[in-house]
């Protein structure tokens, strides 16, 4: 029999959601090796996140079964009211179980996704959710621009030649290209190459005259932006993201241009900011303490035993040793 009456009847309000929710989705195994600065480049980025996003979010971080370490770091942040919401999952689900439960349990209607790499710049959140309420019919909006497979977003340039003015050229300075790219690893050479063979689209566009202007009779400004976007910075709304659920993914990474493709066939304008208001730092703090502090990190001449590892045959090699041991631990 009950014992006295449950006191949540007595509640007469409860907590609402932010209209955006921030979710990171994070996967650190351990803290060496690969992941030696990880759960550095985790604290760096949501202090990012945080400092002046321009719009209120609340915080939603999905662990994919990461080392204890990284989980008491992500409870304590948790309880000291840093991150609203927070699932710890016992195992890796890879990215495509991780956005089934992120993409369909985030509780605002805007959701602003991002890998766990990402550093942001002071007004990301409202620049990105500027072009996402503006522009009709928008899939995804990524907080910087870089050259994207063009396949991904011909459905936004058919659109931009129609309905907005398209531009073809080269608008991104090399500076931001190389500063990008460089940290996903690439070769210099090789990107001056991609650099001067390719071309960004710009796209400029005028919406309607503004329904809340006095009268209706302001003009709306220009907005820019870029065609492309990413699955590894995006702001979306929820209902859309929602027609690509659920995401099937037989592995853990390289699967996840399923979006990009998807939201392209689909017709959904796929747009970038027009200036960097995110940035990926992968597995190092390198950027923070060079650029992001003023400085361009002086290139270092390698000493011999790393050019020789550097060689490709040893360098295949001793990767796939890496790849083999990797698998016995955490697979």
């Amino acid at each position: 029999m009950r014992k006295g009456q449950n006191p949540a009847k007595f509640v007469t309000e409860v907590a609402k959601p932010e209209r955006i929710t921030a979710a990171v989705l994070n996967y650190i195994p351990f803290v060496s090796g690969f992941y030696t600065e990880a759960l550095e480049v985790l604290k760096v980025s949501l202090e990012s996140l945080r400092n002046d996003p321009g719009l209120p979010f609340d915080l939603m971080v999905f662990d994919n079964g990461s080392c204890p370490e990284v989980r008491d770091y992500l409870v304590a942040e948790k309880e000291a009211g840093r991150i609203q919401y927070l699932i710890l999952s016992e195992k890796n689900m890879g990215k495509g179980g991780a956005w089934n439960v992120i993409l369909a349990g985030a509780p605002g209607e805007i959701i602003a996704y991002a890998d766990s790499d990402i550093l942001y710049y002071p007004g990301w959140l409202s620049r990105s959710v500027e072009l996402l309420e503006t522009f009709p019919n928008v899939g995804m909006v990524t907080g910087r621009p870089f050259r994207t497979n063009p396949d991904f977003h011909s459905s936004t340039r058919e659109w931009a030649e129609k309905n907005a003015t398209l531009e073809a050229g080269c608008f991104i300075p090399w500076e931001k290209f190389w500063e990008f790219n460089r940290s996903l690893g690439q070769d210099e050479a090789e990107n001056r190459k991609v650099y001067a063979e390719t071309v960004d689209w710009k796209i400029t566009y005028r919406p309607e005259r503004s329904a809340t202007a006095p009268g209706g009779s302001a003009q709306s400004k220009d907005l820019v932006a870029y065609a492309g976007a990413s699955h590894w910075q995006f702001v979306a709304y929820k209902s859309t993201l929602a027609q690509f659920l659920p995401f099937e993914m037989d592995k853990p990474m390289g699967q996840v241009r399923q979006l990009d493709q998807r939201m392209n066939e689909r017709g959904l304008l796929r747009l970038m900011v027009s200036d960097p208001l995110v940035m990926n730092l992968s597995n190092t703090t390198d950027y923070v303490k060079g650029v992001y502090a003023g400085k361009q990190p002086a290139p270092k001449r390698a000493g011999l035993v790393k050019r020789l590892v550097q060689a490709a045959p040893i360098k295949k090699a001793l990767l796939a040793v890496y790849d083999q041991i990797f698998r016995w631990y955490y697979s």
